[in-house]
């Protein structure tokens, strides 16, 4: 069955476009073109990614993101106009999985779809048993994490980001490292986006996200996991 993507535009021909490149690679498309149609559509349509623009009618992009996000841990690229550092660290304080700016190469943006849903795929895929690290477990099956016996919702990078760190104890990962591998690409740009990444995954995960017990710093080298 092919991966069902959700393609949200005002900019219908903008729309029409991404659609016909992304049925070309034999993706099942479907459009909305305002923030509320997005969120229903979420809802119900059983999406296997969403690409979703910033800037729409009724509601913008990052309000559409974050109701999304009650709801669905699908991966979100958000596309915008807007280049600035801050816009994109909003993009994924919201929920956000990655961010591509307009006007964009289709090749980028089908490179990266392809990226993201391998990963979401390749993890489910594997069905290895639970990673446990004292109060914390990580359900590889389900693509979930469970702290002190209650399910933690996780954006589709963030579970990417903790697998990776959970299941390779110690090992440091330069910001770099992590975008090629968890992002599944080069990012030329900003790395603040793994930065903000770990924020929110200690945040959701440490008892006490100011001093972290397992989601460490190795100032001026990285990021690891620490048993």
């Amino acid at each position: 069955m092919p991966m069902k993507i959700l393609v949200v535009d005002d900019e219908r021909l903008l729309v029409k476009g991404i659609k016909f490149n992304l049925e070309n690679e034999g993706y099942q498309v479907e459009c909305a073109y305002d923030g509320t149609a997005a969120v229903e559509l979420a809802r119900t349509g059983g999406f296997d990614l969403i690409i979703l623009d910033l800037m729409m009618p009724e509601i913008d992009g990052l309000e559409a993101c974050m109701r999304i996000r009650e709801f669905s841990n699908v991966p979100i690229i958000m596309l915008t106009a807007r280049s600035e550092d801050t816009d994109k660290i909003i993009g994924f304080e919201c929920g956000a999985d990655d961010y591509i700016t307009k006007p964009f190469n289709i090749l980028e943006l089908k490179a990266r779809i392809r990226a993201m849903l391998r990963r979401a795929t390749g993890s489910a895929a594997q069905g290895k048993s639970p990673i446990t690290v004292g109060d914390l477990t990580l359900d590889t099956e389900q693509r979930v994490a469970i702290r002190d016996g209650e399910v933690v919702e996780l954006t589709a990078k963030e579970y990417d980001l903790i697998e990776l760190l959970m299941k390779n104890p110690r090992r440091v990962y330069s910001r770099e490292n992590l975008m090629n591998v968890v992002w599944g690409y080069s990012y030329t740009g900003d790395y603040r986006t793994v930065d903000v990444h770990i924020r929110r995954l200690r945040e959701k995960l440490e008892k006490n996200p100011a001093e972290p017990e397992h989601i460490c710093t190795k100032w001026g080298v990285g990021y690891y996991f620490k048993e």
